[in-house]
């Protein structure tokens, strides 16, 4: 049994255009996310509609709990600009524990 609040790692990407900040900030302030880094300069290419394509994109590395995953996702697709955005869920196996702690803390 997978332990609720256990850290996870979400990742998403969005284009560069988009307001990343401001969802960033409103997802840290809805508590759904202790903390989220935007990283820019990420370059994609992938196959969309059956063509190769390529995007400037910026990722966003989110820190939240297994439990609040699903609330997670519904508010990041409400607040992003894709049809489809990429968000996939990564465990974290090991970690410093009072910062993992920390992550348990600050969500909700």
């Amino acid at each position: 049994m997978i332990d609720s609040k256990r850290p996870i790692l979400v990742l998403s990407t969005f284009p560069e255009s988009a307001s990343v900040k401001d969802i960033a900030e409103c997802l840290v302030n809805e508590k759904l996310a202790a903390c989220v880094n935007i990283v820019s300069g990420v370059h994609s290419i992938f196959n969309w509609q059956n063509k190769m394509d390529n995007a400037n994109e910026i990722i966003c590395i989110i820190k939240t709990t297994n439990n609040l995953y699903s609330k997670l996702e519904k508010r990041i697709i409400e607040l992003h600009p894709y049809e489809l955005p990429e968000i996939i869920s990564v465990s974290i196996e090991n970690g410093l524990p009072s910062y993992l702690d920390w992550i348990s803390e600050n969500t909700k």
